[in-house]
Formats: C-alpha cells, sequence, structure tokens
C-alpha cells in the first residue's frame, strides 16, 4: 500500500500543531514554510483535515489551524482517512472467474478467495495499528526522541511566529 505525499505532511502538521499553546493557531503557509512542502498542496490536505474534523480552521489575523479535539483523540487513521479517503486498499476483481481453468459451477465462487480475504485481514490490521497510535502519542516519541537542540529550535521558531503575529503591523 502507498499513501499520498499529503499523509505524512499532514500527520507532520497535526504533530507540531500538538505543540501549540491553548488559543494559538498557525498559518497554513507557516506550517508549509515549517516543513518546506508547497504551501498549495498543503494547503488542500489543511482543508481535508478540517473537513474531517481533525483540524479547526480559525480567521482573522491570528487565525491559521490548530487541533479540533485533544491530541490524544486524534488517530493516525483519521488522518490518512481525510487525506487519502476512506476506499479500501485491496479491491478484489475475481480474475478467478477469468481463463481456462474457469469452474462451470457458480457454487465454487460463492466465497470469497484465500488472497482477497488475506489481503482484507492485513487491511484490517493496519487500520487497527492507525487507530491505535494518536497524535499525542507521536508528540510524545517527538519529545522523547528528538534532540534537544532541535526541539529547542523549532519551539523558538513557533514562538517567534506566534510573537510576530502578536505585533501590531
Amino acid at each position: 500500500m502507498r499513501m499520498s505525499d499529503g499523509v505524512e505532511w499532514a500527520v507532520h502538521c497535526c504533530t507540531v500543531l500538538a505543540a501549540l499553546g491553548e488559543g494559538q493557531a498557525l498559518p497554513a503557509a507557516k506550517l508549509a514554510e515549517y516543513h518546506e512542502v508547497p504551501p498549495a498542496y498543503l494547503a488542500k490536505h489543511l482543508q481535508a483535515l478540517a473537513a474531517a474534523g481533525v483540524v479547526a480552521s480559525v480567521s482573522g489575523p491570528r487565525g491559521g489551524y490548530r487541533l479540533a479535539r485533544p491530541a490524544a483523540d486524534i488517530t493516525l487513521l483519521d488522518i490518512v482517512l481525510a487525506v487519502d479517503g476512506d476506499g479500501a486498499a485491496f479491491r478484489c476483481s475475481e480474475i478467478r472467474q477469468r481463463g481456462p481453468a474457469v469452474s462451470a459451477d457458480p457454487a465454487a465462487y460463492r466465497r470469497a478467495c484465500g488472497i482477497a480475504r488475506a489481503m482484507w485481514r492485513a487491511e484490517d490490521a493496519w487500520r487497527a495499528s492507525l487507530r491505535a497510535t494518536t497524535v499525542a502519542d507521536l508528540f510524545t516519541e517527538v519529545v522523547e526522541t528528538v534532540p534537544r537542540d532541535v526541539l529547542v529550535k523549532g519551539a523558538e521558531w513557533i514562538n517567534e511566529v506566534q510573537i510576530r503575529r502578536r505585533s501590531p503591523s
């Protein structure tokens, strides 16, 4: 299975948004700048996250995006489904019913084939794993594993953005 780049971008953005203080938001352009990704494409993914209730769009001069609910209540599956949709990863087209070895007895095809069943079990396991991991889990892992100087640089950058947005132009 291959997920879009937008999933990676969205997960990273949600993890950054989890670091914001109460009442703070970051504009899409600043999130794009922070991750060095194309602003127009990121904005599209942020809009999808907003439509799914993962992030909230805040209007006004200090607006932008923030998490719509606590980070512990947002799963990776929520983000994946918002960005890439809810379609099944595997689609069985029943090719076993074609070709020279086809059975004339329709009863031979009442049960889904073993290949389809195996793929569906794998997708169920994948979705369960994504459902079991929250943005809060990822944020905790970032804090525990990213070198302190990198965390400080990121926090300083976010604080500077917030300060510039509060000061009169």
